[in-house]
């Protein structure tokens, strides 16, 4: 019981710490990227050309200087200013459309944003993980050098021989080997991490994982998780955008009209007056609506396909987050419960064992400890994904 209640206390007490970790690292990438930064510009750039032509048309002026013949007749001068315009709730319409495809801009940009970051989170998860394997072959190679070390000794003292202290050495070599390619692998992804930070240095010294427990209610925490999940909601603001432009097409199969002044001017006589006019809707907009209707029931159906993968994702994502953390509770209680490293060195120094069997035995110590921090790290990487839509 006091083993189980250990390790509780191991995954859940410092959460908040790892969870902090996590957020100082992102914090910076998220500041720094320069993907980012041009995704952000190319945000407001295209938010500025959805509020383009929303607008009513130009005026048009024109001026006529006309020469008579013969020249007797005199010159003529015409003037007009006209000022056409669509049916009047077009403008509305036109407008709301702005309005709802800058929301869905932002949405994209917030999903590549989301991307991005869990992407480098993945990697600080990553990056904890191989810290924590080098913490954990540090202390093997300086438990291997103490054993070489010993050897050495008790060969020249005549007391082992030299299968014993060759056995010795290969152990400290395969652990020195191992230990550096785990520091590439460390060095790789703090590179990667660089990379992400807009080329400056960053660094995470962690080597735990205190990830947060699992939410109890799947289907409690799902609904939150829809409500929040950008592209579900810009599938959303495309089909609000359909049936605002529904009501636009209507709006504009309506009669346009125009207004303005005109004047005409000949030897001794001038004409100046109002102008209107009215277009009659009959071909130029065929079918616009139609395409319209059908662009918004397509969209209501990639929402609903959409929102059958979220689900399905998440809800295998919940289940084998599940199995893994019960799988890595598991793994650190039966260590915690049976570790004899301590006993092994012991017996080793008091010639109970032989390093042969020594090293067979605390082998499979080692092994445990790498598939627990294994099982860790795919629990927290699980759960990252699983999250995705919180960052």
């Amino acid at each position: 019981m006091k083993s189980l209640i250990y390790i509780l206390i191991y995954f859940v007490s410092f959460a908040a710490m790892a969870q902090d970790g996590y957020d100082a690292v992102l914090q910076l990438i998220e500041t720094n990227n320069t993907t980012l930064a041009a995704l952000r510009e190319q945000t407001e750039s295209q938010k500025i050309g959805n509020r383009t032509g929303i607008y009513i048309s130009n005026p048009e002026v024109e001026f006529n200087y006309l020469w008579g013949n013969p020249s007797k007749i005199g010159h003529r001068t015409d003037f007009a200013v006209r000022q056409s315009f669509d049916f009047p709730t077009a403008y509305g319409h036109r407008r709301n459309i702005a309005d709802l495809q800058n929301a869905n801009a932002e949405l994209v940009y917030k999903s590549e944003r989301t991307n991005l970051l869990l992407l480098a989170k993945q990697t600080c998860i990553e990056l904890v993980h191989y810290n924590a394997l080098v913490k954990e072959y540090s202390v093997r190679l300086d438990n291997a050098q103490r054993i070489a070390d010993t050897y050495r000794i008790r060969l020249d003292k005549g007391d082992a021989n030299i299968l014993e202290y060759n056995k010795a050495k290969l152990n400290l070599a395969t652990i020195q080997t191992e230990l550096t390619k785990i520091e590439a692998e460390r060095v790789a992804l703090l590179a990667e991490l660089k990379r992400m930070n807009g080329g400056k240095e960053i660094s995470l010294s962690q080597d735990e994982f205190f990830p947060p427990a699992l939410p109890v209610n799947f289907e409690e925490w799902y609904s939150s998780a829809e409500a929040k999940n950008p592209v579900l909601q810009y599938v959303k603001g495309e089909i609000n955008i359909g049936k605002e432009q529904v009501r636009l097409n209507r709006a504009l199969s309506l009669p346009k009209f125009s207004t303005g002044y005109m004047s005409e001017k000949v030897v001794g006589e001038q004409y100046q007056g109002i102008t209107l006019g009215v277009s009659i809707p009959l071909w130029e907009k065929k079918n616009t609506q139609r395409y319209a209707q059908a662009r918004v029931k397509a969209s209501e159906m990639a929402l609903v396909d959409a929102k059958n993968q979220f689900y399905n994702r998440l809800e295998s994502l919940y289940g084998k987050a599940s199995v893994l953390r019960q799988n890595a509770l598991e793994f650190r209680r039966t260590i915690t419960a049976n570790r004899n490293d301590a006993l092994l060195k012991k017996a080793l120094d008091s010639g109970e064992i032989s390093l042969l069997d020594y090293l067979l035995e605390i082998g499979y110590y080692y092994d445990a400890i790498v598939q627990a921090l294994e099982v860790e790290r795919d629990y927290e990487l699980a759960l990252a994904e699983l999250s995705a839509v919180e960052l």
